[in-house]
């Protein structure tokens, strides 16, 4: 959406960044109202009205596509994420209460695996239908002025109706699914490890595995977003030569995104298999770690085709991060799990704010060089992995 965006109402990196930013923002906007309205709903409600609320940010593109609004694509965005800051809010702690707390990676990594399936096929479908001829339609934009130029944006701009209609219907089917479905609620005290010296904490951030934790994937979601968000608009700068194999062009920017998220598939493969048997979800997330600070390393020292491959393969190390860190963060809060799971979705702004730091960075130092922001966001995560998980107490620490 960004290169597409990008190109239909003529951005900068910096204001192309801004729609993660409407995005994801969101998340930490509602993280807290989603916690309130959760304890009123019930955790299974709550990812049906979720669902509904996604469902009505994807028909604002209706308007901002006819107008060709930038604020009302970012409205529809902000929307969007609303809905999915809910239905996160309940789903996470859902999946991970409702088994044992060691395999809680593992169950949220077959959850991954669905979402990633499908964001793996969707910018393909989407890159097809609104960016199949980017350069072909670039060039011929380079060309036009005046009347011209906006009549072939506003065509442009209109390519996304359709499949955002689609999406609308099939969210509210599965919202009405989801309402139908002989759900179990499960109340987070009941199973989640609480114990009663747990009960003498009077505050939620009286937990260093959980502020640490809301740190630590604060800069997790930003290099997420920002490897697979920016993957495109990168290679589209690079005037790629072709790579072909078996008659298809790999070196086409629009099947990035896909490279990106088929990376995150086998690393939830893999951490399926792994965790907790072979081993153990803080050193799977400290391993991870490390291979996103080699990768980053690399997409720094290699140019062309090659660091757009080191770009997507930093999907393979985010893959297990998200499903480390949010057991080792929620472990033992007792009371206080719903409102840490919030916590915790407030932390998804890190991919509001990474992206537009990227993105400035981009506009001054070029879009390459400024992958350096990368590297110290893999070392807080590092630190987390190591570290910061163990910490039982702020006061105590030696």
């Amino acid at each position: 959406l960004i290169p597409f965006l990008g190109m239909a109402c003529e951005l900068t990196n910096f204001e192309a960044y801004l729609v993660t930013f409407a995005f994801y923002i969101s998340y930490f906007v509602m993280a807290l109202p989603s916690s309130y309205i959760l304890k009123k709903t019930g955790l299974k409600n709550g990812i049906m009205y979720g669902l509904y609320i996604m469902a009505a940010g994807s028909l604002i593109f209706i308007p901002a596509a006819l107008t060709r609004t930038f604020g009302l694509f970012l409205a529809g965005l902000f929307v969007q994420g609303t809905g999915l800051a809910i239905m996160q809010t309940a789903s996470n702690p859902y999946v991970t209460i409702l088994g044992p707390q060691k395999s809680a990676a593992r169950r949220i990594s077959i959850m991954g695996i669905c979402n990633k399936l499908a964001g793996a096929i969707s910018p393909v479908i989407l890159g097809m239908i609104v960016l199949g001829d980017s350069v072909q339609m670039m060039q011929n934009l380079h060309d036009l002025a005046g009347t011209e130029r906006t009549l072939q944006l506003d065509i442009l701009a209109q390519r996304v109706i359709v499949p955002y209609v689609i999406m609308a219907a099939v969210l509210l089917f599965l919202g009405a699914m989801v309402r139908i479905a002989h759900l179990p609620e499960i109340e987070p005290g009941e199973k989640d490890g609480s114990n009663d010296k747990n009960e003498t904490k009077r505050s939620v951030f009286a937990y260093p595995n959980l502020v640490l934790g809301v740190i630590a994937l604060f800069f997790y979601v930003g290099v997420e977003v920002l490897a697979g968000d920016s993957i495109v608009r990168y290679g589209l700068s690079l005037n790629l030569t072709p790579v072909m194999v078996a008659g298809i062009n790999l070196a086409t920017p629009t099947y990035f995104t896909t490279y990106t998220l088929i990376a995150m598939m086998i690393g939830y493969i893999l951490g399926i298999i792994a965790i907790p048997s072979l081993i153990s979800q803080s050193r799977a997330l400290a391993v991870s770690a490390v291979l996103g600070l080699f990768f980053s390393a690399a997409v720094l020292f290699t140019n062309g085709f090659v660091s757009v491959l080191f770009i997507a393969l930093l999907g393979l190390s985010n893959a297990v991060m998200w499903p480390a860190i949010w057991p080792l963060a929620i472990s033992n809060l007792g009371r206080f799990t719903k409102t840490g799971s919030s916590l915790l979705i407030m932390a998804i702004a890190g991919g509001a704010l990474l992206p537009l730091v990227y993105g400035r960075l981009a506009d001054y130092a070029g879009q390459h060089n400024a992958y350096i922001l990368l590297l110290p966001c893999y070392l807080i995560v590092l630190f987390y992995a190591v570290y910061g998980h163990r910490i039982k107490s702020f006061v105590k620490i030696h």
